[in-house]
């Protein structure tokens, strides 16, 4: 329906200390007695990409806010809140100046610890505005946020009616807000479901499904289809972590089979261990798929992550005042730099937990890919080694080798001169008592061709802060926990975040990359050991 009489159409331009944004869609307000829509230049074209969201303000209810996005020309979404428009208190001042040859005077707010001033103006008969802030004060002209973000009306038009195809029209369907919100926010990137609450435990009967397990069920793998992603994207791993039955602090990884030689990992996770290639050097044990050989990539690793004592399934088990279990573990990471080796292909995404008990661990795990403009992509991505054993419960023995001065050494090679090469290594130290390398510093040396490159401590000193994910943590006469104590690299409940250690431009060819750490003697029959990776990102 035409709505006649009189009406304005309103431009405005959004600029951040006084700079006009780049590549801004103009804000645009229709108004009038009868209503007011906000919109895009773009939008009113039906050039705005999707989704795109419009705003109605129905005057006959001005508590009336409309919301309406469009997901695409068939399919869009709409909700109604009465209380928006008076959820900010605004303070009216005295304060004037003109703005487009209009006399205006301020209003302001907070929002969100945010200063707002908003200018509106009385000598038109309509009300309105480029946000919900002010729409019934009077024609908001501009609108401030801290000083220096502005959303100011570059032209004011008077027009014949509100255009019939951004009107404000009948709704056939609308949903509850919290519906709304989230359908519109999850349409804003790719979401990729991989694993709904699924068991990690240790089984001697493993169940076959769409998922494929290994290890006697610690170890559980799917492939998923990744579509082809915009440069610039940014992409998060998300996994939730709740006990299922075992109360230990476990090593746990989100990994990605690396599938860019003939051998992978996966084959001998379905072949044997033994079918991969061994890593040895001098300690009289032999290593199965841990480092990069001619033929042979090891995994991926996206996340390393550590359980908390029991999460959830023991949170009735220690009653303490002033304190409230946390019901899960959450862990999110960016891991935007391996997007060229995921974009627009099938990908196998693995995670384990190393347990022995039948109940385990249940995860959720799920991948995001967000428009943006990440600093992370890397067009070239090599998995060089792994030494967590992933594979522990199907015969991937522990990362000893550091007993030996020779640490992990690999030799890799470059088909072509690389620049820019970033070597993304996670380190956490394990094993041996309290005398072992969890609980001891040890210094961790990084050798490019036999030059040392990069040399640190690995230590955590903050794990009393996921106390509250530590229901059945022991706790020692001193009034401590052992989740509080601090560790090499890591605490209970945490996520191990890389390092980057920049190793320059590298030239076409064959190199070596070697880890040293001093590992710590065995303690009876407990023995320390390391788990890294390392992958390297380059240009």
């Amino acid at each position: 329906m035409q709505l006649f009489g009189q009406a304005y159409k309103v431009s405005y331009q959004r600029t951040y200390n006084d700079k006009a944004l780049p590549n801004d869609d103009p804000l645009t307000v229709f108004t009038s007695k009868e209503q007011t829509v906000i919109t895009s230049e773009k939008a009113t074209q039906s050039l705005a990409p999707y989704p795109f969201e419009t705003f109605f303000v129905d005057r006959s209810h001005p508590s009336h806010y409309y919301r309406l996005t469009r997901f695409s020309a068939d399919k869009d979404l709409a909700t109604l809140d009465t209380t928006i428009l008076s959820r900010n208190t605004l303070t009216l001042t005295e304060e004037t100046k003109r703005i487009l040859g209009y006399l205006c005077k301020k209003a302001i707010t907070s929002v969100n610890s945010n200063s707002i001033e908003i200018w509106y103006t009385n000598a038109l008969s309509v009300k309105g505005a480029p946000t919900e802030l002010g729409q019934n004060l009077g024609l908001v002209l501009e609108y401030v946020r801290n000083g220096n973000s502005k959303i100011t009306a570059t032209e004011v038009k008077k027009i014949d009616h509100i255009p019939n195809h951004v009107t404000l029209r009948k709704f056939s369907k609308l949903v509850d807000a919290l519906t709304y919100q989230d359908e519109v926010w999850k349409s804003r990137f790719i979401r990729i479901p991989i694993f709904q609450n699924e068991q990690i435990n240790f089984s001697e009967k493993v169940t076959s499904d769409s998922i494929l397990r290994f290890a006697s069920g610690t170890v559980i793998v799917k492939k998923v289809k990744v579509p082809e992603l915009k440069t610039g994207s940014q992409a998060f791993v998300q996994l939730i972590e709740r006990s299922n039955g075992d109360a230990y602090d476990r090593t746990g990884s989100v990994f990605m089979i690396a599938e860019d030689q003939a051998q992978s990992f996966l084959d001998g996770m379905k072949n044997g261990m033994n079918t991969l290639p061994m890593y040895s050097n001098g300690d009289g044990e032999n290593y199965p798929g841990m480092v990069r050989t001619a033929g042979y990539s090891p995994i991926y690793e996206l996340m390393r992550f550590f359980t908390p004592f029991g999460v959830s399934h023991f949170n009735d088990r220690l009653t303490l005042k002033d304190k409230t279990w946390q019901d899960a573990a959450l862990y999110r990471q960016d891991v935007s730099e391996f997007l060229s080796v995921m974009s627009g292909k099938e990908i196998y995404i693995g995670t384990y937990i190393g347990n022995y008990d039948k109940g385990g661990h249940r995860v959720s795990l799920e991948l995001t890919i967000h428009p943006g403009s990440s600093k992370m992509e890397y067009p070239q991505v090599l998995s060089i080694f792994n030494s967590t054993n992933v594979m522990e419960m199907g015969g991937q023995t522990y990362a000893r080798f550091f007993s030996q001065e020779k640490g992990l050494e690999v030799s890799f090679e470059l088909d072509k001169d690389a620049h820019d090469v970033q070597l993304r290594y996670i380190t956490t130290g394990h094993g041996g008592w309290g005398e072992g390398d969890e609980f001891v510093p040890k210094e961790n040396s990084i050798y490019l061709d036999e030059k040392l490159t990069f040399q640190f401590t690995p230590w955590r000193t903050d794990c009393g802060s996921y106390r509250l994910y530590n229901p059945v943590s022991g706790n020692f006469q001193n009034g401590l926990s052992s989740s509080d104590l601090s560790r090499s690299n890591w605490c209970p409940g945490t996520i191990t975040p890389p390092n980057y250690i920049n190793l320059g431009n590298l030239k076409a060819g064959k190199h070596t990359i070697r880890v040293h750490i001093p590992q710590g003697e065995p303690e009876g029959s407990s023995f320390s050991f390391w788990n890294v990776s390392g992958a390297l990102l380059y240009r």
